[in-house]
């Protein structure tokens, strides 16, 4: 059993968004710890004085921000806490989770060569229709898919490529390693992204569900682009944070 707050009905904020930020104020203080199963949707309805239906709106609206998931048959329960990650420029993924004490795993679902073409050709600076090794990646942490990274790079930077271990490897170990390609500079974007029905299957959640897409490309010493990447990391297992020093 737990004590409801007194939602403000003379308030101008809507009901709904007041319960909202309850919720998240509970998770936030920990009063709901992670993996707790919350109260269910008649619950939070009888308790708040709201219909069914808005009870229902606000969980699914918190389920799509990672703060809660459902489980069929059981109930709504509190996320686990988000993995805080930084810049790829600082560290590759795989080495942060490895510090953070994840036991890492890496899935190789595809390495070929293929034809360069729109956005990818331009980033690279490449012709269209010329070679590049296409690798599909997912990252896996604790046993849990976290990221999936579809990377391009130009086949003339690094000729037989797909000989070494891309999946025990970190593949930036391999580039600087046996092509001498050390990312010296870099241009990284985040967007949201909505998972389509392919993300959906390799990271094993539904579709549309809230993801980050950071894209990344890398540059060695001269300025010049020999990697971008696309990394969709899920929304409700990670976050990103960005630190810039002052003058």
């Amino acid at each position: 059993m737990f004590t409801p707050q007194v939602l403000d009905r003379n308030s101008s904020k809507p009901l709904y968004e007041q319960l909202k930020g309850i919720i998240k104020d509970k998770v936030e203080n920990g009063e709901w710890r992670s993996n707790e199963m919350i109260p269910s949707e008649n619950e939070l309805a009888s308790s708040y004085g709201i219909s069914r239906m808005t009870a229902r709106s606000v969980v699914t609206q918190l389920v799509s921000e990672g703060i809660l998931y459902r489980v069929q048959g059981k109930g709504t329960f509190v996320c686990e806490d988000k993995i805080e990650m930084t810049s790829l420029s600082y560290a590759g993924i795989r080495s942060q989770l490895e510090k953070k004490g994840y036991n890492v795993e890496t899935r190789l679902l595809d390495v070929r060569q293929t034809a360069a073409r729109g956005s990818t050709a331009q980033r690279l600076g490449v012709a269209p229709g010329s070679m590049l090794y296409e690798i599909r990646r997912i990252r896996i942490a604790n046993k849990i898919p976290i990221s999936y990274h579809h990377s391009f790079i130009p086949v003339n930077f690094c000729k037989g490529l797909e000989q070494y271990d891309l999946q025990s490897e970190q593949l930036c170990d391999i580039m600087s390693a046996h092509y001498g390609l050390r990312r010296t500079y870099s241009i990284e974007t985040l967007e949201s992204y909505l998972a389509d029905d392919q993300k959906a299957e390799i990271l094993g959640i539904g579709y549309g569900f809230p993801l980050i897409l950071l894209q990344d490309l890398i540059f060695d010493a001269a300025r010049v682009a020999f990697e971008y990447s696309r990394v969709f990391f899920r929304g409700d297992k990670v976050t990103l944070r960005f630190e810039h020093g002052g003058s």
